[in-house]
């Protein structure tokens, strides 16, 4: 029996698999799920085994945004605040900081909170005929859990502000020529080439791959002499690493190197 009630946690090959598991609510976002994932990534995060970390929803969908169902009634404004500062806000920040790549395998929608998921990965692979969907406007309501944060920086203003007013469904084709996935690949290979690709990065140095993150993050939000400086204190930290020794090693005696994620 899992140690989770909605998502399934399992390692493989240095990758840790988290599998949103509400398929009959086409894995809606509810407080339970919230906690799950939330309680996934930072078992992942401090895990040393895990070098990268694969997120996907079972099912025929991603994740469907967050659940209206757990309202008994209308919601209170103070409600909504609530769950978005209490759930939202740790869990993509558990994802944006976490010092390993992660990547969303998207299958079928991922709309409104769940669209903000798999924006918070840093990589994302969907299915050829998966798509995204800023559904918020659709029911009057802001994009939350991130979505304009992400939107913003990934497409820029003004095509960001046309996905959140209009609300379409956006085509994996059409998200990848803006910017909002990695790849489209056919569905039926979707979990086989997304593992395969999370499974090549737990091979790379890990340690490196998570400064990049921060590094490229903290470039986001501060000037080039700034940035130049944070990446010379980030370098600090990996030259005394086993996997720089590793690959200087193997580029001097011409062989692969053997990275240990340390």
């Amino acid at each position: 029996m899992s140690e989770y009630e909605t998502i399934q946690y399992e390692m493989q090959d240095n990758v840790a698999l988290l599998t949103l598991n509400r398929p009959e609510r086409r894995n809606a976002m509810n407080r339970e799920l919230n906690r799950d994932l939330l309680a996934g990534f930072e078992r992942a995060a401090g895990d040393d085994q895990v070098r990268a970390v694969l997120v996907t929803g079972a099912g025929k969908g991603f994740c469907a945004g967050a659940d209206l169902a757990m309202f008994q009634s209308q919601p209170t404004g103070d409600q909504v605040y609530e769950i978005i500062v209490s759930s939202y806000q740790p869990m993509m920040e558990a994802v944006t900081r976490m010092k390993k790549p992660v990547i969303a395998a998207v299958n079928g929608v991922a709309a409104g909170a769940g669209a903000s998921l798999a924006l918070a990965c840093d990589l994302r692979v969907m299915a050829h005929d998966a798509s995204m969907m800023m559904a918020f406007s659709n029911i009057a309501l802001v994009p939350d859990a991130g979505a304009t944060w992400f939107l913003t920086r990934l497409v820029g203003y003004s095509r960001a502000y046309e996905i959140a007013i209009e609300g379409n469904k956006i085509a994996a084709e059409r998200c990848l020529e803006l910017g909002l996935t990695n790849k489209v690949v056919p569905a039926e290979q979707l979990e086989m080439i997304s593992f395969a690709w999370a499974r090549k990065l737990a091979e790379r140095p890990t340690l490196a791959l998570g400064l990049t993150k921060q590094a490229m993050q903290h470039a986001h939000l501060n000037h080039l002499a700034s940035t130049i400086e944070f990446e010379a204190l980030l370098q600090k930290q990996t030259i005394p690493s086993h996997d720089f020794m590793e690959g200087v090693m193997a580029f001097i005696q011409k062989r692969e190197p053997e990275f240990q994620g340390k």
